[in-house]
């Protein structure tokens, strides 16, 4: 069905197809179709016109349409975590882990923006077509800015790792790319999810109370969120299915109310998790019914339910539970959004809708995929520099049940495209440099058992090699949500049966690259001890094998970096449901990682010098440093400066070190330059037992280099980097 709209009345109404309003209303017309009216003015007149049933019937994701006020049918789930997904064709971009592992957040807008491109692209052919279906519309539940505080979280592979700070970096990026950049239009709507302390375990999210302290909670689990709403100005919010702290989290007046209204200024809609209303009541069991359960939500300040659980207020309103009032200021809410996209103005208006459909994984969308995907990529170990492979090689076995793996490129909530396998892109680059190529898979993808006819030919493979490839670890269905075949992780090292391939492929002599893929933290104390390099992949999207090939034969340096601890062992990890940062995370580790947060190795050697801080700073007041960067090695590479900050006389009971400010560049060899970065007040300030946020006077310890200091605040031979000293006046 074309768009089209006939306007039956000197209001400009007219059928509700889903165009209709947003045809020019004739003079005369309704004052919620005059656009040069805002948003909010807008959607409150046309609330106003709404007689309860129909604005009730707003209140679900799959909002039915309105014919006499020209309102369309409109469907609020829609899903974009790394490309727009469960839609069809669309570029699919590093999972969210491996975007983080960028260290890159300009890089993570713009493929935020080209994502916004590709979700309008859609959407406009899904409204030539009548279609207002699920994944049809421009109101996204993305990004994820959940803390990745436990490496056996399926979820985490959504998550822009363990640190708030890069969360929130990371995070701000991605909303300004997919809300756009004009003041006006709304490119599409961000939704920050999943508000908040909500980082598994899977199996008891619908009933789980997550016991959180005030000052783990402003110190981790809510800065990020914070910075969402006040820099990134996302437009919707979404609870997490748990409780926190005996709340559930939709239906907590202290959460969504006194900290996300009242102390950060939000005006975006509440949206729930879907399912998550009736878990008020089925699964938290703090709500003797739905319509109680609704209640409670809709008056703390959820606005929608993802379901439709929320046509139940119409019986909560007749019992009393519910205002009129507060059933006016969630849709009112809801249609302010849905005026900032457009919705019901002239498509020739809206300048977002001029995005054609060959924008949808186009070349220069598989090209910043690949971009992409390349700065993902960690090098672990290298000895004997192994890589870059070297240009005399003749034969290659890559091995390993993940090399040729579709699942491993995409990460979970993905769209659909042509993906090139680790496999598929070192056969290309081989070719290209005259190198013979065998693959054999050694092993099943999961299980302890490895059949001795995988295994001889995997064997045979490596013996008549000059490097053996394995590409080893984990597929998203490993790893994932409640519901998807992984979940997850009992435990951390690589599956059993892969563990014995590649003890018996180091066994044969042969120099072996290791190359993980996961969307979390693999420990592999093994593999580290014996194999002469490792890559950490993640799930890198289409272009994963063109780009692991770029840095296995030496067309780019590895610049990426750990966005997360990896630990020896999960007996190093505390209890799963326990929700206490102690010992959780780079911040708060007590014992040795076997890789640290923010690590990676590179091609290129770089040496720091020059920095620049004020000896003093007056408490409350910004900084800016300066570190000069020179890149002392053979090539061209990237290097990822990292700021780290600690005060040495602080309580027992904050974060040991952590993460203030990041920039990555790109050096020539040879090329030396200054780095600035800026630290805002809140970098030297730590959180109180109470969740207060204080300065106290004293010293602060400075770290500028490659990755984090040591335990003695200084960086060993091997590692780049200075450090300095500031005092905090009182």
């Amino acid at each position: 069905m074309r768009r089209v709209g006939v306007v039956v009345s000197a209001l400009g109404l007219c059928v509700a197809t889903a165009a209709c309003a947003r045809a020019p209303g004739p003079r005369g017309a309704a004052p919620y179709l005059n656009s040069a009216q805002p948003a909010e003015v807008r959607a409150a007149e046309l609330v106003a016109r709404m007689t309860l049933d129909e604005k009730v019937s707003q209140l679900v994701t799959d909002a039915r349409a309105i014919p006499r006020l020209g309102v369309p049918a409109y469907h609020w789930w829609n899903e974009a975590l790394h490309g727009v997904a469960r839609a069809g064709r669309a570029t699919v971009f590093p999972q969210a882990i491996g975007l983080a592992a960028t260290f890159d957040d300009a890089l993570v807008r713009r493929v935020a923006t080209a994502i916004a491109a590709e979700a309008r692209a859609k959407h406009a052919a899904a409204m030539r077509d009548g279609a207002t279906g699920i994944y049809e519309g421009l109101t996204f539940f993305s990004p994820n800015l959940n803390i990745f505080r436990d490496p056996r979280w399926g979820r985490g592979q959504e998550t822009y790792g363990e640190d708030p700070f890069l969360t929130a970096r990371m995070g701000v990026a991605f909303i300004k790319g997919l809300q756009g950049d004009d003041a006006r239009w709304l490119a599409a709507a961000a939704t920050a999810k999943h508000f908040a302390a909500h980082s598994g375990p899977e199996v008891l999210r619908h009933g789980f109370d997550a016991r959180v302290s005030p000052h783990d909670l402003a110190d981790t689990y809510l800065p990020q969120f914070e910075a969402a709403v006040r820099e990134g100005h996302v437009a919707g919010v979404m609870p997490a299915y748990n409780r926190l702290n005996g709340e559930p989290c939709a239906a907590s007046p202290a959460l969504l109310e006194a900290t996300l209204r009242k102390d950060w200024g939000f005006a975006g809609y509440v949206v729930s998790d879907c399912g998550a209303i009736g878990d008020i009541y089925k699964g938290h069991g703090v709500a003797p019914s739905l319509e109680r359960a609704a209640a409670l939500a809709l008056n703390a300040g959820t606005d929608l339910s993802c379901g439709n659980e929320f046509l139940a207020l119409a019986h909560a309103k007749a019992q009393g539970l519910v205002t009129e009032a507060a059933i006016d200021r969630a849709a009112t809410r809801l249609f302010a959004t849905r005026f900032r996209l457009g919705f019901f103005d002239p498509p020739a208006a809206v300048r977002w809708e001029a995005t054609p459909a060959s924008v949808i994984d186009a070349p220069a969308h598989r090209e910043l995929a690949r971009v992409a995907a390349r700065e993902s990529l960690v090098l672990l170990e290298n000895r004997d520099a192994t890589l870059p492979l070297a240009a005399g090689l003749r034969r290659i076995a890559v091995i390993g049940p993940t090399a040729d793996e579709r699942d491993v490129l995409l990460g979970n909530y993905h769209g659909e495209s042509r993906a090139v396998t680790p496999l598929e892109g070192i056969r290309v680059g081989a070719r290209a440099r005259g190198i013979a190529v065998t693959y054999a898979r050694g092993a099943p993808l999961v299980g302890r058992g490895v059949s001795s006819a995988q295994l001889t030919e995997a064997l045979a493979a490596a013996r008549r090699a000059d490097v053996v490839v394995a590409v080893l670890g984990l597929s998203a269905r490993q790893e994932g949500e409640e519901g998807d075949s992984g979940g997850d992780r009992v435990e951390l090292g690589l599956p059993r049966g892969q563990q014995r391939l590649l003890e018996a492929v180091v066994a044969t002599g042969k120099p072996v690259v290791l190359v993980l893929t996961a969307g979390s933290a693999l420990s592999v104390p093994w593999a580290a001890a014996h194999v002469k390099a490792i890559v950490y992949a993640w799930y890198p999207g289409e272009e994963g094998g063109t780009a692991l090939a770029e840095v296995l034969f030496g067309a780019a340096s590895p610049g990426g970096r750990l966005p997360l601890t990896i630990y020896r062992a999960v007996d190093d990890v505390r209890a799963f449901d326990d929700y206490s940062m102690k010992g959780r995370t780079y911040r708060y580790l007590e014992r040795p990682p076997l890789y640290e947060f923010g690590f990676g190795l590179s091609f290129s050697s770089f040496r720091y010098a020059h920095l620049i801080a004020p000896p003093t700073l007056a408490a409350g007041k910004d900084a800016t440093l300066s570190v000069e960067v020179e890149n002392i090695g053979p090539r061209v590479a990237d290097e990822v400066v990292q700021l780290y900050v600690a005060r040495p006389a602080g309580p027992a009971f904050a974060p040991r070190r952590w993460l203030a400010a990041f920039a990555r560049v790109t050096l020539a060899a040879g090329e030396r330059r200054a780095v600035s970065l800026s630290l805002p007040a809140r970098a030297f300030s730590i959180i109180d037992e109470r969740g207060e946020r204080m300065t106290p006077p004293g010293d602060v310890a400075l770290a500028v280099g490659g990755g984090q200091p040591d335990g003695a605040w200084s960086f060993p031979s091997g590692r780049a980097g200075v450090t300095a000293r500031l005092r905090i006046a009182p």
